[in-house]
Order: C-alpha cells, then structure tokens, then sequence
C-alpha cells in the first residue's frame, strides 16, 4: 500500500479517537449530570449550557474548539522531522484526514454507541488550523447572527455555508488565492453542517425550535 494513503488513514484514525472523547458528557458528569438525558439529549456545548449554564457550556465548547485544532494539527508535528517535496500539499491532505476524522469521531463517537454532538466546535477549530481567514469570518457571522436571532443553529448553518462563499469572495478583493482543493473542502464542510442540523432545520419551519432568551 502506498505510505501516502496509510499516513491519511493513521491521521484519520487518529482525529477520529480524539474527536471521539465527548467534553459535554465528562463536564456534564463532574456537575452530577448526565447531559444524555437532560435538555434535548443531545452531548454538545449548546445543550450543557442551556442545562448547567454559561460557565459550563463555554467550557465544553473552548474544549471542543481545542480538540478539533489538535485533531486536525496533529501532523503539523511530523514536518518537523521529515523533509519531503510538495510539503504544503502533503500536509493539507493530512490536515485535512485528522479534520475529518475528529469531526466524525465528536459526531459518531465510538465511546457513545456512535451518537455525538453537531461538531460545530470542532469545526472551528479544525478550520483554525486550515482556513483561518474564513473560519474568523464565519466566526464574526455566528456572533452576529446569535445576537440577532438568539438560535444557535441559525447561527451555525450560515458560519458553515459561509466558508466556500468566503473561499470564492475573498481573491476577489483581497490577495488572498484559494486552491480548488481549499474550496471543495469548505464546499463539503458546509454540505456536511447543513445535513447535521437537518432536524433543526425542520424544528426551525415548525416554530418548535429552541432559542435562548435574554433573562431580564
């Protein structure tokens, strides 16, 4: 087998046990509770913080954007001990096999029968890693979105369609080239976001979806 293919899978494999660690349940768990069966059920920053409160919840999703930058940097390391033509693509491809694993592992953990959050935290830090500029972008979109609307996954679905509308936009003002490799991938990553939200998507059209309301 090609070495090129089997660093992609160990970088895989890699990103997807540490994606697989779930912070939302082992913070949930220090509080006394179990986040699987509080609030919407589902083992993500959102819904310990809608469950134990701010403190909390920022915590789960620091730890989540953390892990998704490790994931995804892992390889970052090995270049410091090998020398190798083509260097910046090889390690994109490599980035881009721990991003991915990570980001199934927090959506399909292992640890948890395969269940998982929505991984936008992840996501963010992942694309720290690889698309800084439009991650900050897409960044600035949630917060201002969040304010506006106060849901969470509007605000997330237009932070991941964001990126391949950044990756098109910004050489068009900016010096700033983007491959064609850096575009499908963000192209996907927004596909991929939209589908993990498909059912607050449908909450959303139903007028049954969770908001967080300013407390007076």
């Amino acid at each position: 087998m090609d070495g090129a293919l089997i660093l992609l899978g160990v970088f895989a494999v890699l990103g997807y046990l540490i994606g697989s660690v779930n912070f939302a349940v082992l913070v949930a768990k220090k509080h006394g509770v179990d986040i699987l069966k509080e609030g919407s059920g589902n083992p993500s920053a959102t819904n310990v913080k809608r469950v134990l409160g701010k403190g909390p919840g920022n915590l789960v999703f620091g730890l989540d954007v953390l892990k998704g930058a490790v994931g995804t940097g892992l390889c970052l390391v090995l270049v410091k001990f090998i020398d190798v033509p083509n260097a910046d693509e090889i390690i994109f491809r490599l980035s881009v096999a721990g991003f991915v694993g990570t980001l199934l592992g927090h959506c399909f953990s292992c640890f948890l029968k395969f269940k998982g959050g929505k991984g936008v935290a992840s996501t963010i830090g992942g694309l720290l890693v690889l698309l800084p500029i439009p991650i900050l972008i897409g960044a600035i979109l949630w917060l201002t979105a969040f304010a506006l609307t106060r849901y969470v996954s509007v605000a997330s679905i237009l932070l991941g369609v964001s990126l391949p509308l950044s990756c098109w936009m910004l050489p068009l003002f900016t010096s700033r080239k983007f491959s064609p490799a850096e575009f499908w991938f963000a192209a996907a990553i927004a596909a991929f976001n939209v589908w993990t939200h498909r059912s607050n998507i449908g909450r959303l059209l139903n007028g049954t979806e969770n908001r967080f309301v300013k407390k007076a």
